[in-house]
């Protein structure tokens, strides 16, 4: 009797053990499994979340449609330029300000036609804070519908172009019309986009806002990428966003 119990236990603790097994074959070899999208990192969620604080609060950053190369992190520098700079690669979409040892804060960007006719050095020459926008002539006539109504300028918001920071750029004292701004297309970061000049998500030009003075120089890049083993951005124009890259990102060298 003993024997015959233990042998029944041991057959249903068998058959328990088993019955995983048996159900992942079945599933494997007649149904569709279908695999859960994680999402982008849960680091880089809270990274870009809503800013409350905020004289327009601002909302949680979208950042399913871009490619995780573009969110902000420190790297490894290998140019020359001293700390305290601002590179701007337009080629590969990333905006640098170079740090102590070697190092940069490297942030991704969506480049707009303004962005493309720039190439050289200038300075930050003023700063602020949810500015207007006005847009220049030649925007108002490449998208009439679009930019026109704004020709005495928009207050600032969570819709105004500039966002909620921005850097304007002088060259020999003159302003250059070259800005380097926030967004209200967060989508677009890593793309060519039909007009604006420099553009990063919202929490990253307050983030650089920050962190650079009036003064600091600017160097901008058309064809020389700083780091050229990067894969090259998507072509000018571009609009369909990149998809999010599954889990597993690389972090920072560095909390922010």
């Amino acid at each position: 009797m003993c024997v015959s119990a233990q042998r029944g236990a041991f057959a249903r603790l068998a058959a328990i053990l088993l019955f995983p097994l048996l159900l992942a074959g079945c599933m494997s070899s007649g149904a569709n499994v279908t695999m859960v999208d994680p999402g982008p990192d849960p680091y880089y969620v809270a990274m870009y979340g809503e800013q409350p604080n905020e004289r327009f609060p601002l909302p949680a950053t979208d950042i399913r449609r871009v490619d995780p190369k573009y969110f902000r992190q420190q790297v490894r520098y290998p140019r020359w330029e001293k700390p305290g700079t601002v590179v701007v690669d337009t080629a590969n979409r990333f905006l640098y300000l170079v740090q102590e040892g070697g190092m940069a804060m490297r942030y991704g960007i969506g480049v707009g036609k303004q962005g493309l006719e720039f190439d050289g050095t200038a300075v930050v020459g003023r700063k602020a804070e949810w500015p207007r926008w006005t847009p220049t002539p030649n925007m108002i006539a490449r998208d009439p519908e679009r930019n026109a109504q704004w020709a005495g300028g928009m207050e600032p918001g969570l819709t105004n172009p500039l966002g909620p920071r921005a850097l304007y750029l002088y060259k020999n004292g003159n302003d250059t019309l070259f800005r380097i701004h926030g967004t209200s297309e967060p989508w677009s970061i890593g793309l060519a986009v039909s007009s604006g000049c420099i553009r990063l998500f919202n929490p990253d030009i307050i983030d650089l806002y920050g962190r650079v003075p009036v003064g600091a120089e600017v160097v901008v890049l058309q064809n020389e990428p700083v780091e050229p083993e990067l894969a090259p951005a998507p072509d000018a124009d571009a609009r369909v966003p990149m998809a999010a890259a599954p889990a597993g990102v690389v972090r920072p060298v560095a909390a922010l």
